[in-house]
């Protein structure tokens, strides 16, 4: 049902958007082409718009049992084998960019290994700027930074086309690296829990080599992560739009954003079609590994909840990193960051203009400080409300994993052309574009832990003491859960912020002389070789953005509470259920009340 409603819907865009598909299309096939009226009407006939959308959608749909999805309205050929091929470029490159995120996930958690391996994560200090830095960077700007040094100036591996394994290379590079940093802080903030546990303890006391408890920690770590991967690999096939674009690769998500600003109906229904089945395939089989790999854990409650108290992060690190990015927004606020100054284009930083100059002499940091009221302003806004909505339906699972396996399918950049196409464009037309996706790995994270804390000991224990439905989502359930998907919430801050960036790319989100960061990203792109700091000062703000909301992440824990203890009751009578679990055992069971002086003694 979804499904089809998500493909009606697309079916409708040219007349939601009460725009004229014939005279799309005329473009679309010759830009230079007088719209004639005998023309439009020619092309109208051709299409058979005049029957209209239901009509058409009619006809598509009863082509798909015998495998025809029609012809393009562009180029006039079959629209299943394109779709096909391209969805077979996507793949491969989704390979090769899991491969990249893979080694970077393990390599943002090595140090957590190493140190849990031999029981002393408590020397572990605070880190992963890095980390932060590289989840923060858009993969348009890791892209044109690869395809401009790597491939054209060095000339070590090619920049355009996609001819065999050596296109490969740089964007599978710049999809992976963004991805496998996000993924590694994920699976770093599950690691602490994991070594924690009894098993792990007992396996240290028992000189298991450490290589092994720590293979044996991943394993544990890894199906709580298992439905965002399957988010991941859905993105990086259909939302790697930009990074086609920029390596002129023939992918799926490119193909689909060219017939969604042709309105090229068939080839657009089609592809998001395969979106949807490659989600629902992604969904499953992650489904499917979780339940192989703590299938008999969840069926009979044994697992212990990684989600435990834990000291207060360092506040340093958030403090220094918010000071640095007021101070540049302030530094530049009081300036014009309108102002044309044609005898000072593409000017070098100095003390007149700090961050340099643009292609049109405007001062880049006043830019750079304008534009982070907007783009901050409205990536906080989006965040708050994706994780609202996130938890609420991730504690729904049943209703929320096929609105997650359908809305993580669609692209942010279609989803901003079906809202601009249903509610007009405007300023906040891209926020509503990003936030109809933003909300479906906060969902898919609440799911996954919530299905791993109520197979916990501790949680049977205290629901066998008598403790109702909402005394344990009030206090065993969302105090587990809330802090980890908050911080996940706070590390996707920087990802609302680029994804609003990648519209202002792609030309969907703010127009011209606006400074929201994607717009200026994109004006400035061209001139990344002969004028690198107009590029690489806003890539910095943004990168800054992101280390202040991974650090403040890591202050997001579950305090640490205490309870006084309680006498016994008297025999017979019914024990309360405890308002906390203890803190110094947190999955060891709780004892009920004994009933008689032999079971007390």
């Amino acid at each position: 049902m979804l499904t089809a409603a998500l493909v009606a819907a697309i079916g409708l865009l040219p007349w939601l958007s009460r725009t004229d598909p014939a005279l799309t299309v005329l473009k679309a096939r010759s830009a230079d082409r007088d719209p004639a009226p005998g023309t439009l009407r020619a092309i109208r006939d051709q299409l058979g718009l005049d029957d209209g959308p239901w009509a058409l959608l009619g006809r598509w749909l009863g082509g798909l049992p015998r495998g025809d999805a029609g012809t393009s309205w562009v180029s006039g050929t079959q629209v299943l084998p394109d779709v096909v091929h391209s969805l077979g470029a996507s793949l491969l490159l989704m390979a090769g960019a899991l491969v990249v995120a893979a080694g970077t996930a393990a390599a943002v958690c090595a140090r957590t290994l190493r140190l849990g391996a031999r029981g002393r994560l408590g020397a572990r200090g605070p880190g992963g700027t890095a980390t932060a830095v590289l989840a923060a960077l858009p993969e348009f700007l890791v892209a044109s930074v690869l395809a401009s040094v790597i491939g054209v100036q060095l000339g070590w591996l090619p920049a355009l086309g996609w001819y065999g394994p050596q296109w490969m290379v740089l964007p599978s590079l710049a999809l992976g690296l963004p991805a496998g940093a996000v993924l590694g802080r994920l699976l770093d903030d599950l690691l602490p829990g994991a070594f924690a546990e009894p098993w792990a303890v007992a396996a240290a006391a028992r000189g298991v080599p450490p290589n092994s408890v720590a293979r044996q920690a991943v394993r544990r770590c890894v199906p709580g992560l298992l439905p965002n991967l399957g988010l991941f690999v859905v993105g990086l096939t259909g939302g790697s739009v930009a990074v086609e674009q920029i390596f002129d690769i023939p992918g799926l998500g490119r193909l689909t954003l060219q017939a969604a600003l042709a309105q090229d109906l068939p080839v657009l229904q089609t592809g998001t079609l395969a979106l949807v089945l490659l989600a629902a395939a992604a969904g499953f089989l992650a489904r499917l590994a979780v339940r192989l790999l703590v299938g008999p854990a969840l069926r009979d409650g044994a697992l212990h909840s990684p989600h435990r108290p834990g000291p207060p992060a360092p506040r340093t690190l958030p403090l220094l990193y918010g000071a640095l990015l007021a101070a540049v927004i302030g530094f530049g606020l009081p300036r014009d960051a309108l102002a044309l100054d044609t005898l000072a284009r593409l000017q070098a930083p100095s003390l007149a203009h700090p961050f340099g100059t643009d292609a049109l002499g405007r001062d880049v940091l006043a830019r750079v400080s304008h534009g982070a009221l907007t783009t901050l302003g409205i990536a906080l806004a989006v965040s708050a409300a994706a994780l609202v909505a996130g938890l609420l339906l991730g504690l729904l699972p049943r209703l929320s994993g096929p609105l997650v396996d359908t809305v993580s399918a669609v692209p942010p950049v279609l989803a901003g052309l079906l809202v601009a196409g249903i509610a007009g464009s405007g300023p906040w037309t891209p926020a509503f574009a990003v936030g109809v996706v933003a909300w479906a790995p906060l969902a898919a994270h609440t799911s996954s832990l919530l299905r791993q804390e109520r197979a916990t000991t501790h949680l049977a224990a205290t629901r066998a003491l008598g403790a109702g439905r909402w005394y344990l989502l009030r206090h065993e359930l969302l105090p587990a859960v809330l802090p980890p998907v908050t911080r996940h919430a706070l590390l996707r801050l920087p990802g609302v912020a680029l994804s609003l960036a990648a519209l202002g790319f792609l030309g969907l989100g703010a127009q011209p002389p606006s400074p929201e960061w994607g717009l200026l990203l994109a004006e400035n792109q061209p001139y990344a070789e002969r004028a690198p700091w107009a590029v690489l000062f806003p890539a910095a703000v943004l990168a800054l953005l992101g280390a202040l909301a991974v650090t403040a992440a890591g202050g997001v824990r579950l305090p640490r509470r205490t309870r006084p203890g309680r006498p016994a009751g008297p025999p017979g009578k019914r024990a309360e259920p405890a308002p906390e679990r203890r803190q110094s055992r947190p999955d060891a069971l709780l004892v009920p009340v004994s009933t008689s002086p032999t079971e007390e003694r």
